[in-house]
């Protein structure tokens, strides 16, 4: 099946995971876009754990393109708390969608993983070919686990059904609808709620996790949802694909970004005792740039915007 260089505007659409910090911006650019006829189920409305109602929503939907943007999803201190239900959790969903899709032979799927796929100590950047190549981060190796398997049933989709599935591994994300709680929140968002909660306070001092020195690449959330739908209409291979900005840096530097976004003149510390996590992790982007996307949003640019939309979602924001 050619991939269509323009997707259907008007056929079924189907986002799993529409209520999240990434499916709600896939959902927003989709409908930006002119898509018609997207659906969208909460947690509440359908659990996605459970196979028979995932099967029943299927054949009752009928989607033609899904994106799966579902998963369990959390911060380092998460990941290492709780690697059962990261491990569990993510593979009842992944398998009970993808399973469905198939039962039903949607032609194009899109299936998000993470980074974290690939080994801690890979060569920087990090090309897709390094899958698999070494060791996981310990941190969040049962996560990256599920997402591997996500990705590993889309290739024996592909290879056993001829359909067009594909797998993208987006960088750090963060933007607005993020959740902002300060231990299981990811980087960003943690941070930005800390060095705004000593600016109202008057804190003299704000303590950050870690030793500041790791390197992290961000990517905007608005500049995800316009890579899932260019590669959705540009982007047919059984192997994965990079979506980052090519460009990371210091944790210590995106603290004092955000410090100042936020307007907090303190003192900025490292508590030691807390893991750092992978030392670097940078995307490879050439492949999806060869495809004609660049990122838009820089991170200054990224981080005015998520806390302009932190200040006035306040009372609603996600801190759980």
């Amino acid at each position: 099946m050619p991939v269509p260089e323009h997707l259907d505007r008007s056929a079924k659409t189907y986002i799993a995971g529409h209520r999240g910090l990434v499916g709600s911006t896939i959902w927003q650019h989709f409908e930006a876009e002119g898509f018609t006829n997207l659906a969208g189920r909460s947690s509440t409305e359908l659990d996605l754990r459970d196979r028979d109602k995932v099967f029943d929503f299927f054949a009752t939907e009928l989607p033609q393109v899904v994106v799966i943007a579902a998963a369990r999803v959390g911060g380092i201190v998460a990941n290492n708390t709780y690697p059962v239900e990261f491990l569990s959790e993510n593979l009842q969903i992944q398998v009970n969608l993808m399973d469905a899709a198939l039962a039903q032979r949607v032609p194009r799927l899109l299936f998000l993983g993470s980074s974290c796929i690939y080994p801690k100590l890979a060569p920087q950047p990090i090309s897709e070919d390094s899958l698999l190549t070494g060791p996981l981060e310990p941190t969040n190796d049962a996560y990256a686990i599920a997402k591997i398997a996500g990705i590993m049933q889309v290739q024996a989709v592909r290879r056993e059904y001829g359909l067009a599935w594909i797998s993208a591994m987006p960088t750090n994300l963060y933007g607005p609808g993020d959740n902002f709680h300060p231990q299981n929140s990811h980087v960003l968002p943690a941070l930005i709620r800390r060095f705004h909660e000593a600016k109202v306070a008057g804190l003299p001092e704000v303590v950050c996790w870690g030793t500041g020195a790791p390197q992290r690449e961000f990517l905007y959330s608005a500049d995800l949802a316009a890579a899932v739908l260019h590669l959705l209409e540009h982007y047919d291979d059984p192997s994965t694909i990079n979506v980052g900005t090519g460009v990371d840096q210091p944790i210590s530097e995106l603290a004092a970004i955000v410090a100042q976004t936020v307007g907090y003149r303190g003192a900025i510390s490292w508590d030691h005792t807390k893991p750092d996590g992978t030392p670097r992790k940078l995307l490879d982007v050439t492949r999806i740039r060869a495809t004609g996307w660049e990122p838009q949003v820089t991170v200054d640019d990224g981080l005015r915007r998520t806390y302009e939309w932190y200040l006035e979602a306040q009372e609603n924001v996600r801190q759980k």
